[in-house]
């Protein structure tokens, strides 16, 4: 298959799967350059934690990567207001944009030109939602978003408040929509298993290069426990371990498992948005996704 023209490519897959890898690549074959599209890779000093592999990029530019400090939040808003951004950068320099990533409300907001709206904290709501039971500010959510697809938001009621504000805010207004885009979109796929094993290495390595240390210096920065809990997986089950709450043994174990689960709402994450009218071609991880892209992009 070869494919029409496009714009840009686009490289998702979950955790593990060697999206930069292959997203580098493509980008050193096309004259391109990276937009992160991962929610925690924004923030400095979290490095091991999110996988960041500055190294695979060498050469080749990367936006969205180191922008805010840690113990921050960065909201969808601000993801498309820097998408925005390194989009206009890099076609202002003739480049291509190869976006990168894995988090999936971060590349259905890109792909689908979600608004972007100002949402400040409003203190006049909040007063009124202090009011309302957990179970209440859920349907209220789910009034404003029928179709609310992320779980996390309706778990937590501090994520449940800013949810609320966030859809408050775009029902009351219009804001600009980023460029559209005309990606190729390229998926990576593992056997289940296989991904898991991947997973399991990758976490070991990685506690091997220092990621206990990485995030006991976020402590001694003065980044919070609940700040780490809510940026989950690595940093919610380290903090666990820091404060005496899991063994060592227990937190490799326990977080390698966490890890597979998050993957795999990843990969049906993707697949939703594949149902719901995203082309994704998918490579076969597993053999050579490189040649196999090259091949649908008529190369």
């Amino acid at each position: 298959m070869i494919a029409p023209s496009f714009d840009s490519l686009v490289v998702l897959g979950p955790t593990a799967s060697g999206k930069t890898r292959l997203g580098v690549a493509l980008a050193r074959i096309f004259a391109g350059e990276i937009i992160s599209a991962d929610s925690r890779q924004v923030f400095r000093g979290m490095d091991l934690g999110t996988g960041k592999d500055l190294v695979e990029y060498n050469d080749i530019p990367y936006h969205l990567i180191d922008l805010q400090p840690p113990g921050t939040e960065f909201s969808v808003y601000e993801f498309l207001q820097a998408a925005t951004k390194a989009l206009t950068v890099i076609r202002s320099r003739q480049r291509l944009p190869v976006v990168v990533g894995g988090t999936g409300l971060y590349l259905d907001a890109l792909l689908k030109g979600y608004r972007m709206v100002p949402a400040p904290v409003d203190p006049v709501l909040r007063s009124k939602l202090a009011e309302y039971s957990l179970e209440e500010l859920q349907s209220e959510l789910c009034r404003l978003r029928p179709r609310q697809h992320n779980r996390t938001d309706l778990d937590d009621r501090e994520r449940l408040l800013r949810a609320i504000e966030i859809a408050v805010a775009e029902a009351r207004e219009t804001g600009p929509s980023p460029p559209q885009l005309q990606p190729v979109i390229f998926g990576l796929h593992w056997p289940r298993e296989v991904l898991r094993q991947r997973i399991r290495i990758r976490l070991a390595e990685r506690l091997e290069q220092g990621l206990l240390e990485e995030v006991s210096g976020l402590v001694a920065a003065g980044v919070s426990y609940a700040t780490l809990d809510y940026y989950g997986l690595e940093y919610r089950f380290i903090a666990r371990f820091l404060r005496g709450e899991l063994k060592r043994s227990e937190l490799e174990t326990q977080l390698a498992i966490a890890i597979g689960q998050f993957a795999k709402r990843q990969e049906t994450w993707f697949r939703r948005m594949e149902r719901q009218g995203t082309p994704i071609q998918w490579l076969d991880a597993a053999s050579d996704p490189l040649a196999a892209a090259l091949k649908v992009l008529g190369q």
